[in-house]
């Protein structure tokens, strides 16, 4: 069938500090304001790369990230079309007001909820893109996952522990990936890291002694505990991470239960604990008797060097409860956590999961089961840290470009976020920032967390311009 037209396009008005990026802005922007329709048929990379004058490649490479994140969609031996349901549609209201530049409604800003101290987070310090989700891929595993279920008679009640499947693909590879020596009975499946933290909260008792946070934590962990009746201690913490000789101060003389730690990168500031520190920290665990709440979060986005293992691999580690999160991979609405520990520490959350839950999703556990143990899963992370490495270096670009001298700021290795540092003599307007859905403000050390990784550099460029305009 002859098409009846060839869909023109042109760079001569789009944005971006590379061609790829323009090209990318481009096409986004023509679907947004309906120049592209939902089903439009695209030029392939090689025609598009000649009318433009451009590499095929880079046709190609803007083609499979906007692929990636839902824009288009492929069809074998049909061409590239643009998607009938596009991301847009699938945001919450903070991209679509990021990409509208609409004015926030009172209601927008009543989402931001208020931490202890002089804290505000907001629900993108550092998550990912879910507009990255490999649907096709998910819904084929899901797919096989039912038939499987049924065949084997799963969808009754199962383990609270979780599938064995799923305990045995994580088993490898934390054993392969994070070094962890474990069998699968120290692996509880939960929803979320929320929920692991939650029950070592229950787990561990308020008589076992206080729980020690770092200075500047995750606030919904701090909630966890202080609601189920722990005194708070609040540890220093430095470029290199806990401060450990402030830590020895602290718990001197003191019963402690445990210690809630995000080494791998720090919650908020994204710095590593380094390893003699992590050494040193294993060490007051097997003296004073405490557990290590060890929050993994964003292990997997690590772009400049090999990661440092995480405590549960190092010696001595037989009091650290390693928390991790398959949300983070994937996007926070899959709700899929892990949880390890001592066998018996296991078989105590089990019986509080029992109470609250009695089991998660068997099908989301087998389909994820079969994409860990086929490679899919790395071949995602893989894929995503490429893109996301290309965001941070956006974001760096444009914090240069945006801020000059102003902001003091180190370059990530991993994670999704940057902790921007404002001066205190800094004329800012803290105030109107705290109520932003894209920012986590620490107003005390006048300093900001900034998650790039949920935006396309289209929509970083758009938000670090906003947060730049509440600078006087």
């Amino acid at each position: 069938m002859l098409r009846p037209w060839q869909t023109q396009l042109s760079l001569e008005h789009s944005t971006g500090d590379t061609i790829h990026s323009r090209l990318v802005n481009k096409l986004i922007a023509d679907i947004l304001t309906g120049r592209l329709e939902a089903g439009a048929l695209l030029p392939g990379s090689r025609s598009l790369a000649t009318v433009l004058g451009l590499n095929r490649k880079t046709v190609q490479i803007a083609y499979d990230e906007l692929i990636a994140q839902g824009w288009l969609v492929t069809q074998a031996k049909r061409g590239t079309f643009v998607s009938d349901r596009l991301p847009e549609q699938r945001m919450s209201e903070q991209y679509q007001h990021l990409l509208a530049g609409a004015a926030r409604t009172d209601s927008e800003q009543a989402e931001v909820a208020p931490v202890a101290g002089k804290q505000s987070q907001s629900g993108n310090d550092g998550i990912p893109d879910a507009r990255l989700i490999p649907y096709e891929l998910m819904a084929r595993a899901y797919r096989r996952a039912l038939i499987a279920a049924s065949r084997k008679q799963y969808l009754g009640y199962g383990d609270p522990q979780g599938t064995i499947e799923l305990r045995q693909a994580l088993q490898r590879m934390l054993r392969q990936e994070r070094y962890l020596h474990l069998s699968c009975a120290q692996i509880c499946i939960v929803r979320g890291s929320q929920m692991a933290i939650y029950l070592a909260s229950r787990v561990l008792r308020p008589s076992d002694g206080v729980m020690v946070f770092e200075e500047l934590t995750y606030a919904p962990a701090l909630a966890a505990f202080a609601e189920a009746g722990f005194t708070i201690l609040r540890c220093k913490t430095d470029q290199q991470g806990l401060d450990i000789t402030h830590l020895q101060q602290l718990i001197a003389g003191r019963k402690v239960a445990a210690i809630y730690t995000t080494p791998h990168h720090h919650y908020p500031t994204t710095v590593t604990l380094v390893m003699e520190r992590r050494l040193l920290l294993l060490q007051l665990s097997a003296q004073h008797d405490f557990y290590i709440v060890e929050d993994d979060y964003d292990h997997e986005f690590h772009f400049d060097s090999r990661p440092i293992p995480p405590l549960a691999s190092l010696p001595g580690a037989e009091r650290v409860l390693h928390i991790g999160s398959l949300s983070k991979v994937f996007a926070p609405g899959l709700r899929v956590g892990y949880l390890v520990a001592s066998a018996a520490f296991i078989k105590k959350a089990v019986q509080q999961i029992l109470m609250i839950d009695r089991q998660g999703n068997t099908l989301t556990e087998l389909a994820l089961a079969e994409l860990l143990e086929s490679g899919e899963v790395k071949r995602h992370i893989r894929k995503c840290k490429k893109l996301y490495k290309t965001r941070r270096d956006h974001c760096v670009n444009e914090l240069k470009r945006l801020f000059a001298d102003t902001v003091r700021f180190h370059i990530p290795a991993g994670g999704l976020a940057f902790w921007l540092q404002f001066g205190p003599r800094q004329q800012f307007n803290l105030a109107e920032l705290a109520t932003e859905a894209y920012f986590f403000v620490d107003k005390q050390s006048c300093a900001v967390r900034f998650g790039f990784g949920a935006f396309t550099e289209q929509e970083t460029t758009a938000a670090l311009t906003r947060l730049r305009s509440l600078m006087s």
